[in-house]
């Protein structure tokens, strides 16, 4: 079967590959995947990996590289292993692509994301939704409503990062946001704050096409070049008695952009770290701590979220298919997708790819 293989850095290939084995485990599902999106983590790996694509076997699922990409697609299951019974064949599902133990002390407590063994499909699993085939555990695989397009279900997981990052700044109605970085994560990030009723909410971000692509995801955001601005005066000017939005999210992974958010936040605020940062950041923590600010990292999410993005999807809160840019056939994805989601003036936020 084809499927796009990460071998190293600046090194992804279409390949055949052997089809996976029919005789399936007790809890496992094999699964035709259909659109699959790009992912930040997939850039990294392609700039600078093996950064979480294992070059020894992983110590969970024993995966290594070359590794089948993609972690965030939709599927149509096709066969289930005999203790599966929530989902059948014909069924489309959305991936949750976490992998962890059951019974290790975060699996203990329903925490599998934050295990230390934790794998990704896509990324330390021996199958990605860039194939023709995959094979999951039972978990894995989330049902999806009818009323959720094929498109939406592969944005379930973009949206899972987003809405985590949300709910950690608990961003309610009337809720003053300022997003840094209007990526697909940034994007992403605005949807779910306005579904979580935030009255005003404030784009910071320097490619013009983003910022006209947000404004057309929604219209009344209101954008800041930080090139020519800073978002941290906006903030001010647009808040009761200057005194900086409620929450600040930052979506870059920049030191300068959490930066930013700090600047922009009011006294006994919020910034939520939801971009992943590839090196150390410098911060004042004399301001972070005279503004009284909480800092709330997250990793991932928790996985239990897919049923209530689903329903949010399927009665119209979340149109999470407006951030979708591009779609191409896998023997594109490096020139049209990787290198054209690299390329800093470029038009895209997300990609989805066919095989």
């Amino acid at each position: 079967m084809r499927a796009v293989r990460f071998h190293n850095a600046r090194d992804i290939q279409i390949e055949e590959v052997p089809a996976p084995d029919s005789n399936l485990a007790a809890d496992e599902v094999l699964v035709r995947p259909g659109a699959c999106g790009i992912c930040g983590t997939d850039l990294h790996e392609y700039i600078a990996g093996p950064i979480v694509t294992p070059e020894t076997p992983h110590v969970y699922t024993g995966a290594t590289n070359p590794q089948i990409l993609g972690h965030e697609f939709v599927a149509v299951v096709e066969a289930v292993g005999s203790n599966v019974s929530h989902v059948k064949p014909g069924d489309r599902i959305s991936a949750q692509p976490l992998i962890s133990p059951r019974d290790d002390y975060f699996g203990r407590r329903g925490q599998y994301h934050l295990s230390d063994k934790m794998a990704c499909v896509g990324l330390s699993w021996a199958w990605g939704g860039m194939a023709e085939q995959a094979v999951l555990p039972g978990y894995c695989a989330q049902p999806v409503p009818d009323a959720v397009t094929d498109d939406q279900a592969a944005m379930i997981e973009p949206a899972a990062v987003a809405m985590y990052g949300v709910d950690r700044g608990q961003i309610g109605a009337g809720s003053t946001v300022l997003v840094s970085g209007a990526g697909p994560i940034g994007a992403l990030t605005v949807i779910c704050a306005r579904a979580a009723g935030a009255s005003l909410i404030i784009v910071s971000e320097p490619n013009p096409n983003r910022r006209r692509i947000i404004q057309d995801i929604d219209p009344a955001v209101v954008v800041v070049d930080p090139a020519a601005d800073k978002a941290g005066d906006f903030a001010r000017d647009l808040t009761e008695d200057n005194v900086g939005v409620d929450v600040a999210l930052e979506c870059v992974g920049l030191e300068v952009s959490l930066n930013t958010c700090v600047d922009a936040v009011r006294r006994g605020g919020k910034v939520v770290q939801v971009g992943l940062h590839m090196k150390p950041a410098s911060i004042d923590a004399m301001l972070w701590a005279l503004k009284d600010i909480s800092v709330e990292a997250t990793w991932c999410y928790p996985t239990y979220v897919w049923p209530r993005l689903a329903g949010l999807i399927a009665a119209g809160k979340l149109p999470v298919e407006k951030v979708i840019t591009g779609r191409i056939d896998a023997d594109d994805v490096v020139e049209k997708g990787f290198e054209a989601l690299l390329d800093p003036s470029g038009e895209h936020l997300k990609i989805l790819v066919e095989t």
